[in-house]
């Protein structure tokens, strides 16, 4: 959508910056801006029902009456469509911290900017803007539309498959491996992800029928791989819930070998989607994973309950680093510095270090230069069924 169809407000209590503002807005082809003083004013205008509704908003945080903040909040709240712009000459970490709770608050936040503003900085972020309807359709994936049981139907019908998507090292381009991501094969809706499956699997006690059923078939896809020519490893999602199971390292074990895998080739990643509250299950079943040879991944570390601590608990093999950090890793210092962080930790640790999110070329080539070992996301490939795996598996040897 053009800047000339969409229409803009600006909040800025400072009048000469205000028009700076308007008149950059005004030399990239924005026909439609209106201004206001404060978030208390700009609030009235929004809600004023002869105004033309308002597509983005351009906000300064430290304004008199109602501050940034507070305004942020009533946005996110209340208009949670409406495209909102930070703009801020505080220090980088306070913004970081703002664009943080505008997320929480449900604000659609298209980034935030360091004053003074520039026509290319509002380009950038400009580019980011989808229209109220698009992103509502986004919003509606949120959930589930399904029920319980017909998830489990739809597990026991041999509905469920795992999509892999492949892992390359950054140094090399070479491909050494692939996660293995749930997918729910619906006869009537298609391929459905795993945003509508697995929280109500987990809350309901049945994650483990999905966890078995990924791990067999992953399983059975890596010997194949192997047959082909192609040595390469597999990871499997394996929930926190699970653990609690005393016999499950012993149940993982069968499982692979049933299949004449060496369990070198099965890399478990730990999703912490929950606390870990039978502690002493849990590590008993990771240390008995370690024993038998499998790899121990700890997911999306730095989000959710993804701590030091795991570390000191539990002998991993692999850090990874969650998408969130990478996608925000140009734009925001103290993701970048995170991300080397977990980098350098993973080092010391002698763990692998495997970036999600990998989605432009720029993203791999910082990684690259920050010793990041292993990468995984769209710029490589988005997860693939088997079949298709296969040929990208044929296509990495030929090249």
């Amino acid at each position: 959508m053009n800047t000339n169809e969409l229409t803009f407000l600006v909040v800025e209590d400072d009048d000469f910056q205000r028009e700076v503002i308007v008149d950059i807005l005004m030399r990239l082809g924005v026909q439609k801006v209106t201004e206001a003083r404060t978030g208390t004013e700009a609030l009235k205008i929004i809600n004023e029902v002869n105004y033309s509704p308002i597509d983005i908003i351009l906000c300064d945080l430290n304004m008199p009456e109602m501050d940034g903040m507070e305004f942020l909040r009533h946005i996110g709240n209340s208009h949670s469509t409406i495209a909102t712009i930070i703009m801020s000459a505080l220090d980088g970490a306070l913004i970081e911290s703002v664009k943080k709770m505008a997320g929480a608050y449900g604000t659609y936040l298209l980034g935030a900017i360091e004053k003074p503003v520039t026509p290319a900085h509002l380009e950038a972020l400009f580019s980011k803007y989808k229209s109220q309807d698009s992103k509502s359709g986004k919003e509606s994936q949120n959930g589930s539309k399904f029920s319980i049981g017909e998830i489990l139907e739809g597990l026991t019908g041999g509905d469920f498959n795992p999509f892999f998507q492949p892992k390359l090292e950054l140094a090399t381009g070479r491909l050494i491996g692939a996660e293995a991501l749930a997918r729910w094969i619906h006869p009537q809706h298609g391929i459905i992800p795993p945003y509508a499956f697995i929280d109500l699997l987990e809350k309901s006690g049945n994650i483990d029928i999905l966890t078995f059923i990924m791990l067999e078939q992953s399983t059975k896809a890596c010997k194949l791989f192997h047959t082909n020519g192609h040595q390469i490893s597999i990871s499997v999602n394996l929930s926190l819930t699970s653990l609690a199971d005393i016999k499950l390292a012993d149940k993982i074990t069968q499982i692979v070998k049933n299949f004449g895998v060496d369990p070198k080739y099965v890399t478990l990643e730990i999703t912490e989607t929950a606390a870990m509250t039978e502690i002493a299950p849990a590590l008993e079943n990771l240390a008995r994973l370690r024993m038998k040879g499998f790899g121990l991944s700890i997911d999306d570390y730095g989000t959710g309950y993804s701590s030091m601590q795991q570390i000191t608990r539990i002998a991993f093999t692999e850090l990874k680093i969650d998408q969130s950090f990478v996608h925000e890793m140009t734009t925001s210092n103290v993701s970048k510095v995170l991300i080397n962080s977990s980098i350098e930790l993973a080092a010391k640790l002698q763990m692998k270090c495997t970036a999600e999110g990998v989605e432009t070329k720029n993203d791999w080539e910082q990684l690259k230069s920050m010793n990041c070992d292993l990468g995984q996301g769209y710029f490589i490939a988005k997860p693939m069924h088997f079949d298709d795996f296969l040929k990208f598996c044929d296509q990495q040897s030929e090249s």
